[in-house]
């Protein structure tokens, strides 16, 4: 048995959760293998909307009985937000305990690093990336300085003398940035939550994952890994330094559940019909129009966890046909198509004009240093006529409009990867299967 990946191919919200949960039955395993609490993967079903920060998607698939759903080593975990989220499941009769495992390698958020989370964007003023203040990123910071904290020292007699090694470290940054935590009622009380949330941690199921999703390969059951943020939003790849702390692509499945290259089966790769980006970052494709207002209102494109505004705009094929190459996409999935029902016009971006006059396919060093300054990659555009009419309500390919399978095709042909899926809305059962 060889693992799947399902992972966005753009600036993430692509609609990750609703597939894991769509393909989840077909699995016996969903693996989380990056990123941390700042990602909302958001499931609608049976009339109801469930947003899932930390836990995979797969938890609600089969009725919470046959899969097992993991953490992986890659993912940092915030105690207080995972009880929060655990409780919330256990409350509508899943059994949270008995289906899901947590790597004992996965790194935890300390109660510093969301405030040196804050300080850090303070401090860059201007250029703030636009994070979601979790303390995603610090805890990554601790975690390539060798000095994290990991769920399985919290089993660990020393775990106590390691929290407070680190914290009053964290203790002396914040003093130096002039957001002082030791020893404020603040502080206080947020750490005796956190401890709290630790003693709730510790009533998992807590494993060497890396053993865990080996021999279950070996004993023949198969794995859906499942992927946060988006590839362009990857540390080493991304739009560089408006990104995330791991490493989106389909390599950080390996990294982040510890499976050999050789293992990776199918890499299905995810974007919206359109594209949309959260927080500070060069966005080439970007409309400021009533264009762009409007595809966020149908969309309802507003960030599950933070409720942000996400920028909107056409479909990227510059970065698309980059995301497809840095991951292996096997498979495409468009999601919201229906949200483009009612334009007379679709563009999509095919090239870019650089600052230099140059016209480019491939994805550059630097689209730019913000989304307005100087330097910013200029899409070239290619229209099409749109489809004006309702696709939520069509479940078979062929039936779908030709102006809509005109507009697919062409993206097929530039990123050389057909597209099996199509969502048409947002329920699990408004999707289009073509092939798997």
């Amino acid at each position: 048995m060889k693992a799947d990946i399902l992972l966005g191919l753009q600036w993430g919200d692509e609609g990750k959760g609703k597939i894991v949960d769509v393909l989840a039955p077909d699995y016996d395993i969903v693996a989380r293998f990056q990123g941390g609490p700042n990602a909302g993967h958001t499931l609608e079903f049976d009339g109801r909307k469930h947003v899932l920060r930390s836990i995979p998607s797969g938890i609600f698939a089969g009725n919470g009985v046959s899969i097992t759903n993991i953490i992986g080593n890659g993912v940092v975990l915030d105690p207080v937000l995972f009880l929060e989220e655990a409780q919330a499941l256990e409350a509508e009769g899943i059994d949270l305990k008995g289906i899901l495992k947590i790597s004992k390698k996965a790194h935890l958020i300390l109660p510093t690093h969301r405030r040196l989370d804050a300080a850090n964007e303070r401090a860059k003023g201007a250029s703030k990336i636009g994070t979601t203040g979790k303390g995603i990123g610090p805890t990554y910071t601790d975690k390539i300085s060798r000095r994290g904290v990991r769920v399985g020292d919290i089993i660990c007699d020393d775990f106590s003398v390691r929290y407070r090694a680190i914290r009053d470290a964290h203790f002396e940054m914040l003093e130096a940035a002039g957001m002082p935590a030791a020893g404020t009622e603040e502080f206080v009380k947020a750490e005796e939550k956190w401890f709290e949330a630790v003693e709730y941690l510790r009533s998992f199921d807590l494993v060497d994952s890396e053993h865990f999703v080996n021999k279950s390969l070996d004993t023949g059951h198969s794995i859906l890994c499942e992927g946060a943020q988006g590839t362009m939003l990857d540390v080493d790849f991304g739009s560089y330094p408006f990104v995330t702390s791991s490493n989106t692509i389909a390599a950080g499945a390996c990294t982040g559940l510890g499976l050999a290259p050789g293992r990776i089966g199918k890499v299905y790769g995810i974007f919206k019909a359109y594209c949309t980006r959260v927080g500070s970052g060069p966005f080439p494709t970007e409309l400021f129009d009533q264009t762009g207002t409007t595809i966020r209102a149908i969309g309802h494109e507003y960030g599950a966890v933070t409720g942000r505004e996400r920028r909107c705009g056409w479909l990227d094929l510059v970065a698309l046909r980059y995301a497809v190459m840095l991951n292996g996409a096997t498979h495409l999935i468009m999601m919201k198509s229906d949200v483009l029902d009612d334009f007379d016009e679709i563009k999509v971006c095919t090239s870019y004009r650089m600052p230099d006059g140059t016209v480019t396919r491939d994805f550059p060093f630097t689209i730019g240093e913000n989304a307005e300054g100087s330097g910013l990659a200029e899409p070239i555009y290619k229209s099409f006529p749109g489809w004006k009419q309702k696709l939520s309500d069509i479940r078979k390919f062929d039936a779908l409009p030709q102006e809509f399978k005109d507009y697919v095709a062409f993206i097929e042909s530039e990123v050389q990867v057909p597209v099996a899926i199509v969502s048409v809305g947002p329920d699990r059962t408004e999707t289009i299967i073509r092939s798997l």
